[in-house]
């Protein structure tokens, strides 16, 4: 494949708002996202002219997103953090993180980026199994339990995240029971 400056700017273009998206949600905050998508789309401008058909690029720039994270999250485990920031510190880019969407965004961020990977491959940016296994470099099978188990802790943390707080009673009874029926 010839990727020449307007190839290039046609698939920043293209595809900078969906790897942007993932890797925010992989990497929780907004400057390690830009880094990703940016290194990401660096190593692309090195490494493109390498594909051999243009319908490959979507998988390519996302398995080496998914890479990239990988390999960041290994240097930044050998080293001890200055100053972390909190997900609350974090402000919403776009209008789709209202109400349910800023606590699924929340929880989502809660699980394991090994079950999340998949879940907002899937889920926000539409790719089949097939392709997730492929940027995942993992077998199909393992795409699908990990989809399957990253929905499951999912729907565990909005419930408990619905579940209604215990009320206390000033008289020491349950609320809604009447007074003779407390013995």
């Amino acid at each position: 494949m010839i990727v020449d400056d307007s190839t290039f700017e046609q698939i920043v273009n293209t595809h900078y708002q969906s790897l942007y998206r993932f890797a925010f949600s992989l990497a929780r905050g907004e400057a390690q996202a830009s880094d990703l998508t940016q290194e990401t789309f660096r190593k692309f401008a090195i490494k493109g002219h390498q594909l051999e058909a243009e319908s490959k690029v979507k998988t390519w720039l996302f398995t080496t997103l998914y890479r990239e994270f990988i390999d960041s999250r290994r240097r930044d485990s050998r080293w001890e953090p200055l100053e972390e920031v909190e997900a609350d510190s974090v402000v919403p880019s776009d209008q789709a993180d209202r109400f349910d969407g800023g606590l699924a965004r929340e929880a989502l961020l809660q699980i394991d980026p090994v079950f999340r990977a998949p879940l907002t491959l899937f889920y926000l940016q539409e790719h089949s199994y097939a392709e997730i296994a492929e940027i995942l470099d993992v077998p199909m099978g393992t795409v699908t339990s990990r989809i399957a188990r990253g929905r499951d802790l999912l729907r565990e943390l909005l419930l408990e995240h619905g579940r209604p707080k215990p009320v206390k009673s000033i008289s020491g009874r349950p609320p809604g029971v009447p007074v003779s029926d407390v013995k």
